[in-house]
């Protein structure tokens, strides 16, 4: 809250929010980069103090650096939570979070079309510690209350991979409250910008922090957001002995990257419908999977993320567009200042056990593709000019 000049308390924008800190050390207008390991007492009863839990003084890198510290509350305003906490990668802020709730003999309800590492942790790791898994049509209720009777946690993602389905948020949260069940989603997709499940009624939400809010493929981190409860929970009891602390330094990098993320969705948001909207309507795309041509009623979304897919036709050599792209690169990962492309070969190819393109039926037709900060015109012409070039 600031004041304004009738002296009556004024909510800051979000945008404003994500700009502006409380002063840092030396009038800085960035955090300092706090890259020390341990940190030191004046004296003996501060020290003993913060082991009483009487102190907020940091204390070891590996569970209260003070950057990080800055990251996860900027963070967790932006979700609209109490708390939040930072992982050193998405997958160790989804097993960490998961881990904090179900246990031996529970039972996990995921939705289809999940991000495949989840996937094969539930299917994989979470299994061999007796943590039954079922997965079920994220966009069913009726086929969710079903499964939900008996379960523990309900894991959620909104848009969901490849097929970009949505959920109803907040009918599934009103239904996993009736059966006690506890709800997660992973949020990257849509960012904090675009979508707030914690508004909803779901009560914990996930970032991989290497997507949108980092912006600049340069980091990879996660983040959890919850009730002080919630989150208390994961600090205290799961991550501080499985080990995924995020640096100092990619801490930082995520702090800037949240000073311009407003900006950044809002251009991959148009620029990316924009191209969806035009690929929809060529003659050589059978699909177009993109949550903005036939929004529903129902949707939390208040945006569009870079990221959606399409469906090449059969006339299309796929390798041959893949290579015919300029602008276009080829890779994994997604949410940076850089257009990406991934064909669902690769994963239906990938080697190891539980592999979710295969399980949940994705075409070997589909194309991934990340929208990037490139001029939208650019990104069309290199798009038409490599399935022009792969036509048989």
């Amino acid at each position: 809250m600031q004041q304004d000049d009738k002296s009556q308390p004024v909510e800051l924008g979000e945008n404003t929010r994500l700009v502006h800190d409380a002063r840092h050390d030396r009038g800085a207008i960035s955090p300092p980069i706090y890259q020390s390991s341990l940190f030191s007492f004046t004296d003996y009863d501060s020290m003993i103090a913060r082991f009483r839990g009487d102190s907020d003084h940091a204390l070891y890198s590996r569970v209260d650096n003070p950057t990080v510290v800055e990251l996860q509350k900027k963070v967790a305003q932006l979700e609209g939570g109490e708390a939040c906490l930072a992982f050193g990668s998405g997958m160790a802020a989804i097993s960490n979070a998961i881990l904090s709730v179900a246990g031996p003999g529970d039972k996990v309800v995921c939705v289809n079309h999940v991000y495949p590492d989840t996937y094969r942790f539930l299917r994989g790791f979470c299994t061999r510690f007796q943590i039954e898994s079922q997965f079920v049509d994220g966009g069913s209720l009726p086929a969710l209350e079903e499964a939900m009777q008996g379960a523990k946690l309900l894991y959620l993602e909104s848009p969901n991979s490849w097929v970009m389905g949505e959920q109803n948020l907040r009918a599934i949260a009103e239904l996993a409250k009736k059966y006690g069940v506890i709800t997660m989603i992973d949020n990257s997709w849509a960012s904090p910008i675009f979508q707030k499940p914690l508004a909803a009624g779901i009560d914990l939400v996930i970032h991989s922090a290497s997507k949108y809010i980092s912006g600049h493929s340069d980091v990879v981190a996660g983040l959890v957001i919850s009730s002080q409860e919630r989150i208390s929970a994961i600090s205290r009891y799961i991550s501080p002995f499985l080990g995924g602390k995020l640096s100092a330094n990619e801490a930082w990098l995520l702090l800037r990257g949240l000073r311009t993320l407003p900006l950044r969705m809002r251009q991959h948001h148009e620029s990316a419908l924009e191209l969806a909207r035009r690929l929809q309507g060529y003659s050589r795309i059978t699909q177009v999977n993109h949550p903005g041509l036939d929004p529903l009623p129902t949707s939390t979304l208040t945006g569009y993320s870079g990221l959606f897919s399409f469906e090449l036709s059969e006339g299309i050599d796929i390798p041959t567009f893949c290579n015919a792209l300029n602008l276009f690169r080829m890779g994994v990962s997604w949410g940076g200042f850089e257009s990406l492309v991934m064909p669902a070969i690769s994963v239906l190819n990938q080697a190891g056990e539980f592999n979710s393109a295969i399980d949940f039926g994705v075409s070997p037709r589909v194309i991934r593709i990340s929208i990037g900060l490139e001029e939208t015109e650019d990104l069309w012409r290199d798009l038409k000019n490599a399935i022009e070039s792969a036509c048989s």
